[in-house]
């Protein structure tokens, strides 16, 4: 199997690579201190395609595919992880709901804005009692006969891209009833920005992503048309398996840029960083540790390109993206101590990038699915 890039995905990705050193880089440090959103930084990325990459020109995307958001993603976060995570939550969890779901009339309602950037849209899955056991959702939805509106009640805990300015929407997780064997009915309704009964509560006080946008989300006889139902009732569970099997691949691709980040910021700090008379990259206690994250940082990416190369051939991937999410973010972690090591006493001030690096690396081994569901999903699908 050939992992080299085609032309057409090089100059995409050289694209992406200039644009995050030359437009998010001089400003992300400001963001993230201030815990600001980067609109602008965001409607350039639209103007750019990057958020209808994988969807179809019908719908105003690019026509592209999955493993081009991955790319995107990976650049993305070699400088900035909250940049990247607005763009993937946005796509992968945000606009492909609709797209892989959706109704013609949902699709032409909501795509067009989705796929360039104009509007966000935020997957409501995870609730304050229920991370990791998503079946054991408690938000409900009752329909009402009388008025043909869906009838919600319930919250929804660390949503990204939820709270913004060009929100549209937010695709949620309910109960609707109960199954035959006497198991949950969860199916997906869309509820749009600034329905009555939907709050948005005051955004997180975060450890890391201090640029992107996550926020508690409430729901009190919050009412939406019938027509809001998102593919078939009772199959909520179904789509967000198949939505949080793409994302784990997305959310590699970011940790691989992030790994990388922290080589790319090791190598030049080891060239201009001078100790005991010669630059401390001559040191073979340094060279080896950046030898160690950059084979990590390959590794890693070997095991997302596989996934992606999985999924698009229409195989089953979903082994090979939690086995990429769990390596990616491991390593993700691994290399942010170890760049933070490397920058001694300036890898703790927050003025250097590996200091973002750090703060950021550890949500990587926890959201879209911790480390230990993907053992698990890992060990089931080996007949354990």
């Amino acid at each position: 199997m050939d992992f080299r890039l085609t032309e057409e995905q090089e100059a995409l990705r050289d694209s992406v690579r200039d644009f995050a050193r030359e437009v998010v880089a001089p400003v992300i440090a400001e963001h993230y201190e201030q815990h600001t959103f980067p609109y602008e930084v965001v409607r350039q990325m639209g103007k750019m395609g990057l958020f209808g990459l994988p969807f179809p020109e019908e719908h105003g995307g690019m026509g592209g595919d999955y493993f081009a958001l991955c790319l995107a993603l990976e650049e993305l976060a070699r400088v900035d992880s909250s940049v990247a995570i607005t763009l993937e939550a946005a796509v992968s969890l945000g606009a492909m709901p609709i797209h892989r779901f959706g109704t013609d009339e949902q699709k032409a309602r909501w795509l067009p804005k989705l796929t360039s950037g104009e509007a966000l849209a935020a997957f409501g899955l995870t609730e304050p009692g229920f991370g990791s056991d998503a079946g054991g959702t408690q938000t409900r939805a009752v329909l009402d006969e009388r008025t043909g509106e869906w009838v919600i009640n319930g919250s929804k805990a660390f949503i990204t891209n939820s709270g913004t300015d060009i929100t549209s929407l937010v695709t949620v997780t309910v109960v609707t009833g109960t199954r035959p064997d006497g198991a949950k009915e969860l199916s997906t309704i869309i509820v749009p920005a600034g329905t009555p009964g939907f709050t948005v509560a005051p955004g997180y006080s975060k450890v890391g992503w201090n640029a992107s946008d996550t926020h508690e989300l409430t729901f009190d006889d919050c009412r939406v048309p019938a027509a809001n139902l998102l593919g078939e009732r009772g199959r909520g569970f179904a789509q967000f398996l198949r939505i949080l099997d793409e994302g784990r691949i997305a959310i590699a691709a970011l940790a691989v840029g992030l790994a990388q980040g922290c080589v790319d910021e090791s190598i030049k700090y080891a060239r201009e960083r001078h100790a005991f008379g010669q630059p401390i990259g001559n040191y073979q206690a340094i060279q080896f540790k950046i030898a160690d994250m950059e084979a990590k940082a390959h590794t890693a990416r070997l095991a997302y390109y596989d996934a992606a190369a999985r999924m698009l051939a229409g195989e089953p991937f979903k082994r090979q993206a939690a086995i990429a999410k769990l390596h990616a973010s491991t390593i993700a972690v691994d290399n942010a101590r170890e760049a933070t090591q490397i920058h001694g006493g300036y890898g703790f001030m927050n003025e250097y990038p590996v200091a973002r690096f750090w703060r950021d690396s550890k949500i990587l081994e926890i959201g879209e699915g911790t480390s230990e569901v993907q053992r698990m999903i890992i060990a089931r699908d080996l007949g354990l």
